[in-house]
Formats: structure tokens, sequence, C-alpha cells
């Protein structure tokens, strides 16, 4: 088969590697569609490498159908051969084929494209997981999502609206407020001309203090945002796109029962992605059919083009997600 591999330049070459072999309890997908996250980015960079055991090549959402499942898999599953799927990967979905375990796989929702669905388990998975486990988010909460105009973004706002959330969020410029201004936002912060721990100590003083925060932007930011936050708050981190490092006053820590929480999904047990999948197939997908949270697709590309993909979310011009498409018909 084919895949995308990232040579020792660094360059992303779709070539021919070997044809993935089915462990117990694995099935076999053939992918039509491949999401690119900014996790692809950090791996190829040599920031982020596989587990042990998964393929080198990056890609951690696909869609596609299901053409071999291995004993296990049909024992223990009512999955079969021709079933539409999407399905969160520790790594290789960037080619033709993908080895995932059965409990990782989930029915494309009704009403959506491969493409569609291939940007929905890796975006909706980490919503998931750090919005309701790890956040412990509840109706009437507020939550704080930088990066208003990333693909996470895109899920999480409208997803924690429709649990009854209010939603602040932040972006660069005017024109990136002006192009998430359909996403159900109640702020949103244009960080060019206002200061977000300014606005935070704004929404407080209102009686809006953050209750949960989904930071992927880390630096010194954080700190300069804590004092504005709830008293309990839960401070989720799950990347640091600004900077490692940040200066965190530990009495407004410790006075405020303050948790800081660090999230990576790519590293959950086998049963811990199952579990969230599990919810997802339950609990969101019923919301997606009915077209209150959908996932934004930016743009798509073909596989071959994975480099530009890539190119496109560095240059930070997206608003929502890529996709690379794998296989034509869609």
């Amino acid at each position: 088969m084919k895949a995308v591999v990232i040579t020792e330049n660094k360059d992303l070459v779709w070539t021919d590697v070997p044809d993935p072999q089915l462990s117990d309890g694995e099935v076999l997908i053939e992918v039509h569609a491949a999401g690119v996250n900014r996790a692809d980015l950090m791996q190829r960079a040599g920031q982020y490498p596989p587990p042990p055991g998964c393929p080198e090549w990056p890609g951690l959402e696909v869609s596609g159908v299901i053409k071999e499942l291995s004993p296990l898999a049909k024992a223990e599953s009512d999955w079969r051969e021709g079933d539409r799927v999407c399905t969160l990967l520790a790594g290789g979905g960037y080619a033709q084929y993908a080895a995932v375990h059965h409990s990782l796989l989930m029915p494309i929702p009704k009403g959506l494209s491969m493409v569609d669905a291939a940007a929905l388990p890796e975006a909706f998975a980490t919503a998931y997981l750090n919005l309701f486990m790890e956040g412990e988010a509840q109706a009437g909460d507020v939550l704080l999502m930088h990066a208003g105009t990333s693909g996470l973004a895109s899920v999480i706002i409208p997803l924690a609206k429709a649990f009854g959330l209010r939603v602040i969020t932040s972006v660069r410029s005017a024109k990136r407020v002006r192009a998430i201004a359909h996403l159900p936002a109640d702020v949103i912060i244009d960080t060019s001309c206002e200061s977000v721990p300014e606005r935070l100590r704004i929404e407080q003083e209102k009686g809006y203090p953050v209750n949960v925060a989904i930071d992927c932007l880390g630096g010194e930011m954080m700190g300069e945002c804590l004092p504005y936050v709830a008293h309990g708050c839960r401070w989720i981190m799950i990347a640091a796109m600004a900077g490692d490092m940040t200066a965190v006053n530990l009495r407004t820590v410790y006075l405020k029962n303050i948790r800081i929480i660090g999230s990576t999904l790519r590293n959950k047990p086998l049963p811990v992605k199952a579990q969230i999948l599990a919810k997802l197939t339950k609990e969101i997908w019923p919301k997606v059919e009915s077209g209150a949270v959908r996932p934004t697709i930016y743009r798509t590309l073909p596989i071959a083009e994975a480099q530009a993909a890539h190119a496109l979310l560095d240059s930070g011009q997206h608003v929502g997600k890529v996709v690379l498409i794998v296989k034509g018909d869609q």
C-alpha cells in the first residue's frame, strides 16, 4: 500500500510501505479520508513520537470502510466487512489502509460524508475527554477555549453550547473574529486590541468567572489569567503553542482550589479511549445527526499533498479542520 512517510529532511512523501498486519481484535480499514491535526506537525518535527508499535507515518483519525476483521474482532463485535466507520488512531492514518482495535470504531453519523466523518474522531474525543471527563463541565459553567479558529475549537464551542455552557474564546485579529462569527461563542476576544486577562477580569466582575479552561497555548498568558477564574476552576493543559514556561502565583492556585490538569489523548490506554468513543457514539452522535454540532471543514486536499496541508495548519490561516482525501468517492 501507499502511505505518507516522513523523510530524514522532514518532508512528507506519498510512497510504498508494507501492508498492515492485523493483531488479535483488530480490523483493517480501507481509508477514504484522514483528518489533519497539529499533533501530526509535532510528530513530523520530532516533538511527538508515535507510541511503540505504531506505524511511523502520521494520522490520528480516519474514515473508511472495513475490509477485514481478525477472528477475535468478529467474535467480540458486531462489525462486519463493508461497514462505514470512522476511528481514532494512535498513528498511521495517512495511508490507504489502517489497522485498529475494533473497540475504537464508531459508525459514521447519518447524513455525514467520509470527509465530514474524518474530521470527527480526534477533535470530538479530545473535546469530550477534556470538557466532560477532565473538566467535569456542567450546564451554567463558563468555558475558556483559546485559539477560536482551530479545528478543535470549531467542535468544542458548539458542543459546550449544546450542553448549556457559556463560552469565551480568543483569536488574533478582527478578521478571525469575523471568520468564527458562525460559532455560538458568547464572548470572542480579539487579542490584537484586547487583553485576555483584562477581559476575564471584566467577565468575573459581571458574574461569569471561568469554571473550565481548555488551554492549548500555555505561555505567560496562563499565569496571567488564573487570578480571574472561579473557585474550583479546572484548568486543562492540552498543548503549549505559546510557550512551555509560565509564572503562576501558587497562592492563587491553593486559595481558589484551582486544579491544573495535564491531558493527552494519544497515550491513553485502549480501554479509556474505547470508553470515550462509546460515549461519543451514545451521547454526541445524536447531536451531530440533528445538526446541533457539526465539524467545520476548512479545506480538503489530496493525500499526496499532505505537506501543503501541514503548511496550511502551520500558517494559522485555517478556520476549522483540514482533511486529506485518500479515496475518491466521498
